[in-house]
């Protein structure tokens, strides 16, 4: 080790160049962040690069990947997690052992601070409620952030029972090869890195700039997309008089006609070409996730009755105390998890929870539908810059039981004065059992202030065109900081036809 410190450090001094401890040139630093007394990963943590202001985060297994083709040997990179001593070391130290291991950082409240009486931790949580809108002020900003989705799906049952059918190319034969093709297990993901425009002055908008976007290529069930194609063609055909509607039982939802009228023509457009407004549902997501006004998903905040709170100590981050409360509910609460709060300003600086052993969330059977929310683990992060607190990180993780047995019809009618003429039809009973994995991940990685007018100026494109692949593949994202993926996302590759 000695011998290969010595090779490392005499090779980056004389060329600048960094090289493992293989003697491979190294352009990726990439590691594993623990618990020093426990062995165990942790997760989120904070990886960061002073000389050029970047860093990332640990994914949720503790693994983390970090550019540095930019750094020299002497360059430091330092390991950050919230209740833990910070370690800062050398890239070429890295370079020897890249897994890093941090040691707990707890202390108690009288280290802390002076206090004539300890504060009660349910007060304390009351309090981040009261201080939401003073605490995390929107600023006008141009914000690096890389966004990952991830869904994996587990279908016991899938079938579709063609009913009745006034199209010729949607017959028995059609539907039910379509129904036995099924993939009964799919996994998909995007890695979307992209800018992302906000205004003070407008709380529930942005604008996406799109920089680069990896998605994990779905695999074509020729039958269904045979399917989709008439359905499409079917649904374009249709004249003024005219409308569709979607039934099932007694209830039934009639299809704008504009939403039909302004799709693009498939000629206009490349191939991989998607809308963008489509994907950035994802950032949307999170940034709600972050205002913390969902009562149900913040219920720990806002439903303190329901749970019970200890004052377990307490940590300095960057200068500023924070208390770290854990909490557990009673009978009617739902998670269990610890949050990290300001003792200045009553601010929420992170928070990790998770739904408690034997708790589960939404529930309901109602004609034909069924679903379960089986588990749920949220995290998120905020950097206190002057007086404000930034989202710096947040991410969400569901896993979920759904059953669909019901009949559904697609109806074209044509409008008359007392009962509308029905024109066609297609009926289906539909049968599907599966559970569903869902995460999103959202790391800002860089913000800056920007003028209301700089954000006025920009205008967020339409479309775009993502890279899709088969499997993933570490070039795709060289010279990019990123989440690391996991190796279930690595190992992972689509078999069959594209």
């Amino acid at each position: 080790m000695l011998l290969s410190l010595f090779f490392v450090s005499t090779v980056v001094g004389q060329t600048k160049k960094i090289v493992d401890k293989n003697h491979n040139d190294l352009t990726e630093l990439s590691g594993k962040i623990f618990d020093s007394d426990k062995n165990t990963p942790l997760l989120y943590a904070t990886i960061y690069i002073s000389k050029n202001n970047r860093g990332t985060i640990s994914n949720e297994l503790g693994d983390y990947s970090i550019n540095v083709s930019s750094l020299s040997n002497t360059d430091t990179i330092s390991f950050q997690f919230i209740g833990y001593k910070t370690i800062t070391k050398t890239l070429g130290e890295l370079t020897i052992d890249s897994d890093v291991y941090l040691k707990e950082d707890i202390i108690s409240l009288n280290e802390m601070v002076v206090f004539a009486t300890e504060p009660d931790a349910k007060d304390v949580v009351k309090n981040v409620v009261k201080n939401i809108e003073s605490n995390y002020n929107r600023t006008t900003s141009k914000k690096e952030v890389f966004i990952r989705v991830r869904d994996n799906s587990f279908i016991d049952e899938f079938t579709i029972d063609l009913k009745k059918s006034s199209f010729a190319e949607l017959n028995k034969k059609t539907i039910d090869q379509a129904s036995e093709n099924m993939p009964k297990y799919t996994t998909s993901y995007t890695d979307f890195l992209c800018y992302l425009y906000l205004n003070k002055k407008e709380e529930n908008a942005f604008k996406v700039d799109p920089i680069k976007m990896v998605s994990l290529k779905e695999k074509k069930v020729t039958e269904l997309d045979h399917v989709a194609k008439v359905l499409e063609k079917a649904l374009n055909n249709t004249k003024t008089d005219e409308y569709w509607k979607v039934k099932t039982g007694i209830f039934s939802v009639k299809i704008d006609q504009d939403e039909i009228g302004s799709a693009e023509s498939a000629d206009s457009l490349n191939d991989n070409s998607r809308n963008l407004s489509f994907y950035t549902s994802s950032v949307k997501q999170q940034l709600d996730f972050s205002k913390m006004e969902d009562k149900d998903k913040w219920e720990f905040l806002y439903s303190t009755r329901k749970y019970e709170y200890t004052l377990s100590g307490g940590v300095s981050i960057n200068g500023e105390y924070v208390y770290v409360i854990d909490f557990t509910p009673k009978k009617k609460g739902l998670y269990e998890g610890r949050l990290y709060i300001s003792t200045d300003t009553y601010a929420l600086i992170r928070a990790d929870f998770e739904y408690a052993p034997g708790k589960t969330g939404t529930d309901f059977s109602f004609m034909g539908i069924g679903y379960i929310e089986k588990n749920f683990k949220g995290s998120i992060y905020f950097e206190k810059k002057d007086d404000n607190y930034e989202l710096k990180y947040c991410s969400q993780k569901l896993g979920t039981y759904f059953t669909i047995d019901r009949n559904f019809s697609l109806l074209k009618k044509k409008n008359r004065f007392l009962i509308d003429k029905k024109m066609e039809e297609i009926k289906v009973g539909f049968i599907m059992k599966a559970n569903v994995e869902e995460s999103s991940e959202l790391l800002i990685l860089d913000d800056k202030k920007i003028s209301d007018q700089q954000y006025t100026d920009f205008n967020q494109p339409k479309y775009f065109e993502p890279i899709f692949v088969k499997q993933f593949n570490d070039n795709l994202w060289k010279d990019y900081d990123i989440i690391e993926p996991t190796e279930q996302m690595k190992d992972y590759k689509k078999q069959g036809d594209y």
